[in-house]
């Protein structure tokens, strides 16, 4: 099945483990260690937290897409 073929909800399936490994990560880390942490604020590290869950999420967009791409043949 190619990725033209898939339905809408299959294609939101394929990011339903992006959006669950995000949702806690970002809760986790800007409502809970980082305001009761001495880092607490816009600062070096919590920029750099942010750039590390956006590099997180364009690779795996990235790899989705390339694996829609060749499909199962390089599995």
């Amino acid at each position: 099945m190619s990725g033209a073929q898939l339905s809408s909800r299959a294609r939101a399936m394929v990011y339903l483990p992006l959006a669950l490994h995000l949702i806690p990560t970002l809760g986790i880390g800007y409502f809970i260690v980082i305001p009761q942490s001495c880092i607490a604020g816009i600062n070096e590290l919590t920029i750099g937290f942010a750039a590390a869950n956006l590099g997180f999420v364009l690779s795996y967009i990235g790899g989705v897409r390339l694996a829609r791409k060749l499909g199962g043949a390089r599995a």
